[in-house]
């Protein structure tokens, strides 16, 4: 890294090929590859994969449609997979920044081209901004909304100002902004939905696609970034296949008929029950438990807080004792999930205890305008012995619900003021959340509550999601190791009525605004912890969610036909470290042409066995509908035959 002095009047200025959160990057100017990857790793073959839902747009930058990724889409940075958060360039090729972090000036690299041949130029940068901004998804407004303004300095040098100094994240995450073609979109209609695939300039373009079925994706040849140090060792499938399924049964099916590669499993059930086969048994189709060291955020079901019945935190405190994890972890769960009890679970930054230290000193400012829990009580999720039967808990949900208002009248729960009855929608997407969620709303039923679950397709639950037209849902906060501006949009009081934005709970309030800005000003890890479980205390005791779980692991399940870096890293599982090993697809083909137990094409969801049942049941629908017509034609003739 350079240091340009100036005057005395003025701030060092920085100059770089990365620029880390704090402390220095890891890598120095002439890194030849990230230290997790194999730089020699073959590239060839295919990787399949599959999705569960439909497709309908190629465009993710806008709050319309359900899109796909095309993978063809840049950054002006990348980060590392082993640091905290550092960035280094991609389409960029060094930075400068002064000490108090107030801009940042990229300069782009020469050889960055689109795909049709074009150079990538600082007005690519600045359209990107300005239009998705302007009208893209609600996340980009809050995410860089610290920009002031920008300006062209040069055909390939783009200055970006912030609105405030020390934001030591923001020059970052404007590394993260997705550059866009001028050119390509400026005779398309930026606002709409397209299934035309993009112009793009990344390692991989679409090759073909049915919508709603499939995408495959394949990689450029001539790829401008091949030889980037950042790019060693990566993007080594020549194509990649993703098909969509109706749901994950289907998914399960086609992974062990040999449709597809890999999967990610994030069911418990399915886990420990449906990968009793031979191809597992024997090796082949390995099932693996790969841990990480990441934080896991935060699920859970969430309250609407901008619906009156959710509006008061006793309230919700007391629905929380309606959730019985531990039953619903030994018999559903098979017992593999840890309870969640913070908001930046399985990290450092996650609050215990009673705060004392730093953290006590920061929720002190706050103290008139904090519960008196947030200081003298530690905060604990409600548990039960896990025999179903969470009498105690229900009896505890009662009282504070009296407490808040909420009375029993013949038998049901309503307020005590208007007569009205306590009930609520929880909006699903997926069917296998019903039977975690019926345990609740039959606890809720004791309690005099009439909960209904209500299952709706992708797109309807996409639209409610966005609107903000539901009681209750379930849905993650992911997180990161450095928790930054995503939580204006996570948690801020402006984001609360603005569309598309993460505030699903609808929080507002003055004390989590400020919180929120001490976390995105921490000048160095320490404060940043030290803020982030403040806010992470202070957003608990509002009872925003029922926590749910978690796991610090991913599992998943693919024919052993690829190979993978040793080198374990924090984040877990990255398939696109991973190449194709032409050695183990050999063997593995053999293996499966001399042992059809191990590949059952009866369970294949595209085999022909299901479409042949599926013909005959057609077939059997037209025949009792033929006979429905017949008879009801012979009713109608005797009918009118009596009538004459």
């Amino acid at each position: 890294m350079l240091l340009l002095s100036l005057d005395a009047a003025q701030a060092e200025i920085h100059k770089s090929h990365a620029i880390a959160l704090y402390d220095e990057p890891k890598y120095s100017a002439d890194f030849e590859h990230f230290d997790y990857v194999n730089p020699n790793a073959p590239k060839g073959g295919v990787f399949r994969t599959a999705s569960k839902g439909t497709f309908d747009s190629f465009h993710p930058y806008i709050p319309k449609g359900n899109a796909v990724s095309v993978g063809s889409v840049e950054t002006l940075l990348v980060s590392s997979s082993d640091e905290p958060f550092t960035a280094y360039g991609l389409i960029v090729e060094t930075l400068e920044w002064p000490d108090d972090r107030s801009w940042i000036i990229f300069d782009l690299r020469h050889e960055a081209r689109w795909h049709d041949g074009r150079p990538i130029t600082a007005d690519d940068v600045i359209w990107s901004f300005e239009t998705l901004i302007s009208k893209g998804d609600p996340l980009y407004r809050f995410y860089y909304g610290g920009v002031d303004k920008l300006e062209k300095l040069g055909e390939r040098r783009v200055k970006f100002s912030f609105k405030e100094k020390n934001n030591r994240e923001l020059p970052l995450i404007i590394g993260q902004l997705p550059i866009l073609p001028k050119h390509y979109w400026e005779t398309r209609d930026f606002e709409k939905t397209t299934l035309e695939p993009p112009l793009g300039s990344g390692p991989y373009r679409i090759a073909s696609f049915e919508a709603g079925r499939f995408v495959v994706q394949e990689r450029v040849e001539d790829y401008w970034g091949k030889n980037l140090p950042v790019n060693q060792g990566i993007n080594n499938f020549d194509r990649i296949r993703t098909t969509f399924y109706r749901d994950y049964t289907a998914i399960r099916l086609a992974l062990k008929s040999g449709d597809i590669d890999y999967h990610a499993e994030n069911r418990a059930k399915a886990w420990a029950m449906d990968y009793d086969v031979p191809a597992v048994e024997k090796g082949w189709l390995k099932k693996e438990r790969v841990r990480h060291r990441m934080p896991t955020g935060l699920q859970g079901f969430v309250f609407n807080t901008r619906r009156d019945q959710f509006a008061n935190p006793k309230v919700r405190e007391a629905l929380g004792y309606a959730f019985d994890f531990e039953w619903t972890n030994r018999n559903l769960f098979f017992s593999q999930y840890t309870r969640t009890k913070s908001y930046f679970s399985n990290s450092d930054m996650e609050s215990e205890g009673l705060p004392e230290g730093a953290e006590l000193d920061v929720l002190e400012g706050f103290r008139d305008s904090l519960p008196e829990r947030v200081f003298n009580q530690v905060y604990q999720v409600p548990a039960t012995d896990g025999s179903g039967w969470s009498r105690k808990n229900l009896l505890k949900a009662d009282e504070m619900l009296k407490q808040a208002g909420w009375i029993i009248r013949d038998m049901k729960r309503v307020n005590r003021d208007t007569g009205e009855r306590f009930q609520f929608e929880v909006l699903l997407v997926s069917q296998a959340f019903e039977r975690v969620l019926l345990p609740m709303v039959r606890n809720l039923e004791r309690l005099g509550i009439k909960a209904r679950i209500r299952l709706v397709d992708q797109a309807q639950y996409v639209n409610r999601l966005r609107s903000f037209d539901f009681d209750m849902l379930v849905i993650v906060w992911g997180q990161s190791e450095s928790p930054g501006n995503e939580q204006r949009n996570y948690w801020f009081s402006s984001s609360a009525e603005q569309a598309g934005s993460r505030n699903l709970a609808g929080i507002k309030d003055p004390v989590v605004d400020q919180l929120v800005e001490r976390v995105i000003a921490s000048p160095n890890r320490a404060a940043l912890v030290t803020n982030t479980r403040a806010l992470d205390r202070v957003l608990l005791s509002n009872f925003y969610v029922i926590p749910n779980w978690h796991i610090p692991a991913e599992r998943i399940l693919y024919w052993d036909k690829f190979s993978r870096p040793d080198i374990p890293i924090k984040s877990g599982v990255m398939t696109n470290l991973w190449w194709f090993d032409q050695a183990k697809a050999k063997q593995l083909k053999a293996v499966i042409s001399s042992d059809s137990s191990l590949v059952d094409q009866t369970e294949s969801p595209s085999s022909p066995a299901p479409r042949r049942l599926l013909l005959l049941l057609l077939l059997l629908l037209l025949l009792l509908l033929l006979l429905i017509l017949t008879t009801a034609g012979w009713s109608i003739s005797r009918y009118l035959k009596r009538a004459r």
